[in-house]
C-alpha cells in the first residue's frame, strides 16, 4: 500500500520490491534495486526518508522520523526482521540486526554490524566497520573479512530475491 501524505509522494525506483502488505507513505524515496518486505511501515509524514540502492529492509520493520530529522539509509545495507529506525542514518554496506532500535541523530559507520536485539541511542555514533551489540549497544571488535562476506551475501540475495518476487509479482 503506497499513500502520498499531503503533497509528498513515495518515489520508487522501477527495479525496487515492495511486498505485498507493505506501507509506504510521504516522503519516501527507495533506490535501485532495493527490497522492502512484507509487513514493513515506512513513514515519510514528518520528514524524509531515503533509501539508497540495493538496501533490505526485512519483515516487520518500522521507519519513522521526528520532525526536520530525516532518516537516511545509504546504498547495500541490510536492516534486519523486525527493526526499528528513526530518524538516524546507516552509512553504506552496514546491517542493522533482527529486532534492533536506532534512535535519533545515531549513526552507523559504513561497513559496520550491529547485532540482534541492540539499542543505539539517540546520537551514538558507531564508527565505520565495527561490530556493535547490546541494550545500549557497545563495540566489541572490528568487523572481520569473513563478517564482510557474509553481509554481502545477504546483499546480493536479497537483491535477487526481490527480482525473482517483482518477475511473479500481480
Amino acid at each position: 500500500m503506497i499513500y502520498p501524505y499531503k503533497d509528498k509522494h513515495p518515489v520508487i525506483a522501477q527495479s525496487a520490491f515492495v511486498a505485498d502488505y507493505a506501507t509506504i507513505t510521504g516522503d519516501v524515496v527507495i533506490g535501485e534495486e532495493s527490497t522492502i518486505w512484507y509487513n514493513t511501515v515506512i513513514r515519510g509524514d514528518v520528514a524524509p526518508t531515503i533509501i539508497g540502492r540495493r538496501v533490505n529492509v526485512q519483515d516487520n520493520s518500522v521507519l519513522h522520523q521526528s520532525p526536520n530529522n530525516p532518516l537516511v539509509i545509504e546504498d547495500e545495507v541490510t536492516i534486519g526482521h523486525q527493526v526499528i529506525l528513526h530518524s538516524c542514518t546507516i552509512r553504506k554496506g552496514a546491517l542493522v540486526g533482527m529486532g534492533s532500535t536506532i534512535l535519533d541523530n545515531a549513526e552507523v559507520g559504513e561497513g559496520a554490524f550491529i547485532g540482534a536485539g541492540s539499542l543505539v541511542p539517540p546520537g551514538k555514533v558507531i564508527p565505520p566497520n565495527t561490530m556493535a551489540f547490546g541494550r545500549p549497544v557497545k563495540v566489541v571488535r572490528e568487523v572481520h573479512d569473513e563478517d564482510r562476506k557474509d553481509m554481502e551475501r545477504i546483499v546480493r540475495e536479497y537483491a535477487e530475491k526481490g527480482q525473482y518476487y517483482k518477475s511473479i509479482q500481480k
